[in-house]
């Protein structure tokens, strides 16, 4: 496995000028609809987060920041994919049972909270501001009495084992590092009840990697030496196998989600840092004109995302 350094600095965001709020939101639905030319997934979350965006606006409940972006760009880059991957691996299924969500990012969480009204969330996050930014998100839209939230490690975790129906954790344990990712699938697999489904997605790469970072982003890692931290890991199918695979087995459906061109994805993610009014509503064509579904991922010319659904038995 190689690994490799990354100056990713933390960029402080800078309020949007009135300019380009103006533009993103009359460009943001013709970009949206033009995205339908390449079959882009996500696009029905894309259209759940502007109702939910005018719901919070009528109500004036939120801020008005967060609740443009629900308007007119709620999502970026690969989110699409694995939102859409979310949604279709669970809008059959009862949602009725015991739910846990470890970090996902908290829109997608809303948008199945709204659409099964049943459905109750125990939801961890070892980030306590990310936490207390999707508590307050969940009270805005009045999901707050159907949530739990805990600040905790996945290791730290003591739920009793087959405790939850359904467990789901959208590109997380890609950041935990060592082999604890690992000891996390096993910890998951644990408290999942035979039958239940654990859907997970991570970064990929034909050939796995280790991104070091010059920032402690989610605030709970120790620098080294030279002033950087774990970032993300890559998995490739020998790692998947290892890590993964060797405790759920195969999953029952997965897909595959990346760029075209190898390097895109970081050409995309560097104009994001070191542009500060970068037109995020150009995300959803952006997506359908330079990323593709691989059946593998050694089929992979760059960068990419396998989501996977398990079952267990």
């Amino acid at each position: 496995m190689k690994c490799i350094k990354t100056h990713i600095h933390q960029v402080k965001q800078t309020k949007m000028g009135k300019l380009t709020r103006f533009t993103g939101a009359l460009l943001s639905p013709i970009y949206w609809a033009a995205a339908h030319l390449y079959s882009v997934p996500g696009l029905k979350m894309h259209r759940y987060a502007f109702f939910k965006g005018m719901d919070l606006l009528i109500r004036q409940k939120f801020g008005l920041e967060y609740i443009y972006n629900l308007l007119f760009f709620p999502m970026d880059s690969v989110r699409y994919f694995e939102y859409d991957f979310l949604w279709h691996a669970l809008y059959k299924k009862p949602l009725e049972g015991n739910f846990l969500d470890i970090s996902s990012p908290r829109l997608i969480l809303a948008i199945l909270m709204s659409k099964f009204r049943k459905l109750n969330v125990e939801i961890v996050n070892p980030d306590q501001k990310d936490l207390s930014a999707t508590r307050e998100l969940m009270n805005a839209c009045g999901y707050s009495d159907r949530c739990r939230f805990r600040d905790s490690l996945i290791a730290d975790l003591d739920f009793r084992a087959e405790s939850f129906d359904i467990i789901t954790s959208i590109s997380v344990i890609e950041h935990i590092p060592g082999e604890e990712d690992k000891a996390a699938v096993e910890k998951l697999w644990q408290i999942l009840r035979p039958g239940g489904s654990l859907i997970l997605s991570v970064p990929c790469a034909r050939e796995a990697f280790e991104e070091y970072i010059d920032f402690d982003e989610y605030g709970l890692l120790t620098p080294g030496e030279d002033g950087f931290v774990f970032g993300q890991r890559f998995y490739d199918e020998i790692l998947l196998e290892k890590r993964i695979f060797s405790i759920t087995g195969k999953p029952i459906t997965q897909a595959i989600y990346g760029e075209n061109k190898s390097g895109a994805l970081k050409e995309n993610r560097q104009e994001k840092i070191s542009t500060p009014d970068y037109p995020f509503w150009r995300e959803p064509l952006m997506m359908g004109k330079e990323y593709s579904y691989f059946q593998s991922i050694s089929d992979l010319p760059g960068w990419g995302v396998i989501a996977m659904e398990f079952v267990k038995q």
